[in-house]
């Protein structure tokens, strides 16, 4: 896969947990281009391999002499997020080229942005974008507190914004209902944070009658669930292609137990949110945990094995 060499230019800090990284080229040449809503993968060394981690683009597309990414330090980090913290001015990385997995509808006329937490990156890159543009949006945006809030004075300086701090109490925050509202034919609706707003928000969305197609989604932190709940039970995957069994313990995915056995499969996000892991479900039944693939593809048998497991003893993939 093509990589970009580039060098961290200036480092700022946001938040007590977040950095702000400005990347340029290390050869000074231009950047390719990208558009609102796109990330780029950071070549993180783990564990003795080379994995890669991405980072929404939270500049406007038309400031192209540089990438900002903003990274946000986890409790729970497999080592990608402690790393970046690590950097300093200068220091050099490979960067896999701008992908957008999480792009504006460009026939939308106008956009309502929610973002809960590290999750305004993108949703702020394509508030940039709408501003520039002249197109109509809204934009509201949730955090525990002040101090936790990246971006903020950014976000409230923007037409059409507004923050809400809920204390740690989701009922204290944006009003779900009120704020989506009714459909409307020319209007989509974008939210990036964590899995408990995406659903919420999805859920309110749903219930309000808004078309799938209206309605995206990013989720911006690893799924947790089995580290959070121990629910977790290990199974066996069989992966047919390959005639190879391997069994998956509790506190590591499909995808994990592949690289670990040698292999090569092709992934990106790590977060169920991006799709490029998906497979086929053979034999077994899944337990989805994943937000990029709708209810007809999970039915049609499609799987995301970066973090969907099994919820029968074994499953089998056309891997």
């Amino acid at each position: 896969m093509t990589t970009l060499r580039m060098r961290v230019e200036q480092i700022d800090a946001l938040t007590p947990t977040i950095r702000r990284l400005l990347l340029i080229a290390a050869d000074r040449q231009p950047l390719p281009a990208f558009s609102a809503g796109a990330h780029i993968g950071l070549q993180v060394p783990i564990e003795g391999r080379t994995q890669r981690r991405a980072y929404s683009l939270v500049n406007a597309p038309a400031d192209t002499g540089h990438y900002e990414i903003a990274v946000q330090l986890e409790a729970a980090s497999s080592g990608g997020s402690r790393w970046v913290h690590q950097l300093g001015t200068g220091a050099e990385l490979d960067v896999t080229p701008p992908r957008n997995d999480f792009a504006l509808d460009p026939a939308a006329r106008s956009a309502l942005l929610i973002a809960g937490g590290i999750g305004i990156t993108p949703i702020l890159a394509m508030a940039r974008a709408l501003n520039a543009a002249g197109t109509q949006y809204e934009l509201h945006y949730a955090a525990r507190e002040a101090a936790m809030m990246a971006y903020r004075d950014e976000v409230a300086a923007l037409p059409g914004a507004t923050c809400w701090l809920d204390g740690g109490d989701p009922r204290q925050g944006i009003p779900l209902a009120a704020t989506i509202g009714a459909p409307q034919p020319d209007r989509h609706l974008y939210v990036c944070g964590p899995r408990p707003l995406i659903d919420a928000v999805l859920s309110h969305a749903k219930a309000l009658g808004w078309p799938d197609a209206q309605v995206h989604s990013e989720l911006f932190a690893a799924n947790q669930q089995g580290a959070d709940d121990n629910t977790d039970t290990a199974f066996d995957v069989l992966l047919k292609t390959s005639g190879l069994t391997l069994s998956v313990p509790a506190g590591k995915t499909i995808l994990d137990v592949m690289i670990d056995a040698g292999l090569d499969p092709m992934f990106d996000c790590r977060r169920g949110d991006c799709g490029v892991c998906t497979t086929r479900v053979l034999d077994g039944t899944p337990d989805h945990r994943d937000i990029c693939l709708s209810s007809a593809d999970h039915a049609r048998g499609d799987f995301c094995p970066c973090v969907s497991r099994a919820a029968s003893p074994r499953l089998v993939l056309d891997l």
